[in-house]
């Protein structure tokens, strides 16, 4: 028989929801003293040292099951609460013969904890409840528990089998905080690794083949009662029902995660968004104008935190040194806490995010992009690309005090690989960033700056610039070789950090005023550089350029390209450029 024929002679009440409530409330007093008295119960802590095990079950279950907006706010409501769960549970590792507890890991499902409406079935109905689709991370943990040969010491099948579901094998486990539970457990200790792609929840265990216990349990067989499946509040359409959703206007939007002002991502931002966007930035309201992105008035409220910690980054990073690991774990450490308090600020409605390059990782570590397309604001190479140049330039330079000072944690360059890899599109000027990612990424011009007449000087002898710091990472000591036995002028534009000798020998100034009108060419032959900004000013004025690949600037009139490292090709640049001075 179909459901929607006997709907209305089974529409739930008022009276028999109250007597639910009354009833759940005492089994779940009953359940906490049944637990508090065997004092067996633990919440196990997260670790990482059985990371290494073979895994030895598996399960992938659709995040999206329906294009029917009518359905679409509670199932992203139970995508945001599998993500919560996500968080909860993922690293969690298990002693051997000591029971799991779905709830003693997940915890109580409220709003306070970031837990919002979802699917639940309840009385044959699919209706709205805070913390609803959890049953979905159940499912796949007890599916995955039977695959690897757990003892099941708790599980209960679900009233009503909803089409596509794990029910409909006979392999779901409903929970409903706290009387009804998962628990399981193995003859030896295994790990649990869930997590939230694009499309899909993903749960693994790992653990010793051999470690497991043979369930003596068979799977259950439904009757043809429990597969009548259920009526859903969004869709039922009986009015009767004190639980009928009306349905919404369409909400489709797309939430923007930065984290600074970037000339390049603010007129991207503003030529593919609009006002129905949700925008997060850590910025005050005079900035907020000045950059003119586009903004909806839902999403000024959340960014008070994140001013704070803004500010918190900037009076911490002028007690540091310009340069150095400090510097760099100050850096990762902020952008790591500004990723986690926007995890609560993003919209569950939002299946489309556009996140700045270093808030990425902590993202997608955090959960915040499981079910959601998300594209990439990239000024930068990756950690695992930049690392890599790095370690090319020590070997070329081991005196360097600046090339071996910082590397990021394996485990922050591994998160960045994979999050990069699943992003919809990478957006960048950068010319290196881009070919790294193929058809993938979206090239978008530099902002070149405004430029005014200007006299230019006549210099007695040539006037390079350096625009950059004196750190080995600029290609400071490329520069230097091709430069030496040359009578130029160098002006230099950043500190001597390298070492404060590093220049003898030559005739230098730090003197950078007026620099555009003295300028005879510009040299920057970095293995790392992600903001050539003097360089395009360079090139706005005319003035002739000579930079490596990884400064990301085309090749173009005026502009030679020169690899990164080679001296001697460096030094035949500057000749072709300066030979006719």
């Amino acid at each position: 028989m179909n459901p929607s024929d006997t709907s209305e002679q089974n529409t739930p009440g008022l009276v028999q929801t109250a007597l639910f409530f009354g009833k759940s409330r005492l089994l779940q007093l009953r359940r906490f003293y049944q637990d508090k008295a065997g004092n067996s119960l633990v919440r196990h802590p997260k670790s990482t040292e059985l990371c290494e095990l073979p895994i030895v079950a598996e399960s992938t279950t659709r995040l999206w099951n329906t294009d029917s907006f009518a359905e679409k706010r509670l199932t992203s409501g139970k995508v945001q609460n599998l993500r919560l769960a996500a968080r909860a549970l993922s690293g969690v590792e298990v002693p051997a013969g000591v029971e799991f507890s779905f709830w003693k890991h997940v915890g109580r499902a409220n709003r306070r904890r970031g837990f919002v409406e979802g699917r639940e079935i309840r009385e044959g109905c699919v209706i709205p409840t805070v913390g609803g689709g959890l049953c979905q991370m159940s499912n796949a943990l007890y599916d995955c528990a039977l695959k690897a040969g757990f003892e099941i010491t708790e599980r209960h099948a679900h009233s009503r089998v909803v089409e596509g579901s794990m029910a409909e094998a006979g392999r779901d486990a409903t929970v409903f905080w706290n009387y009804v539970d998962l628990r399981f457990r193995s003859t030896n200790k295994f790990r649990i690794e869930t997590e939230l792609d694009r499309d899909n929840l993903i749960v693994r265990i790992r653990a010793d083949r051999d470690s497991a216990l043979k369930s003596k349990k068979t799977l259950p067989v439904f009757g043809e009662d429990s597969r009548n499946g259920a009526n859903s509040c969004e869709t039922c359409g009986v009015e009767s029902c004190f639980r009928v959703l009306h349905e919404v206007e369409s909400q489709d939007f797309t939430t923007i995660v930065v984290d600074e002002y970037y000339s390049e991502f603010d007129q991207f931002i503003k030529q593919n968004f609009g006002s129905g966007d949700r925008f997060l930035q850590p910025i005050d309201g005079a900035r907020f104008k000045k950059a003119n992105y586009a903004w909806s008035s839902k999403g000024f409220s959340s960014v008070s935190y994140q001013t704070l910690l803004t500010i918190e980054r900037a009076v911490r990073s002028r007690k540091l040194a310009a340069q150095g690991a400090a510097r760099q774990r100050n850096l990762l450490e902020m952008s790591e806490r500004l990723a986690d308090s926007y995890f609560k600020s993003i919209d569950p409605m939002s299946r489309k995010i556009v996140v700045q390059q270093n808030l990425l990782p902590h993202l997608y570590r955090n959960g915040a992009l499981g079910g959601r397309e998300y594209i990439v604001l990239m000024n930068a190479l990756p950690m695992a690309k930049i690392q890599e140049k790095l370690d090319f330039a020590k070997s070329l330079h081991p005196e360097s005090t600046t090339l071996g000072d910082f590397r990021a944690d394996d485990k922050l360059v591994e998160l960045e690989t994979m999050a990069l890899e699943n992003a919809t599109e990478i957006v960048t000027p950068h010319r290196e960033i881009a070919e790294l990612f193929g058809a993938k990424a979206r090239l978008i011009d530099w902002k070149m700056p405004e430029t005014a007449k200007i006299d230019r000087k006549q210099n007695a002898k040539p006037v390079v610039v350096f625009p950059a710091s004196t750190v080995g990472r600029k290609g400071v000591y490329e520069l230097r070789d091709a430069l030496r036995g040359r009578d130029v002028e160098l002006i230099l534009m950043g500190p001597l950090i390298e070492s404060g000798s590093f220049w003898d020998g030559f005739s230098f100034t730090r003197d950078i005023s007026g620099w555009v009108s003295r300028a005879d060419l510009v040299v920057l032959p970095a293995f790392v550089e992600h903001r050539p900004r003097r360089l395009l000013t360079a090139i706005a004025n005319g003035i002739p350029v000579i930079c490596s690949p990884e400064c990301g600037i085309p090749d173009s009139e005026g502009v030679t390209i020169v690899k990164s490292g080679d001296s001697k090709a460096l030094g035949e640049a500057i000749e072709n450029v300066l030979g006719g001075f």
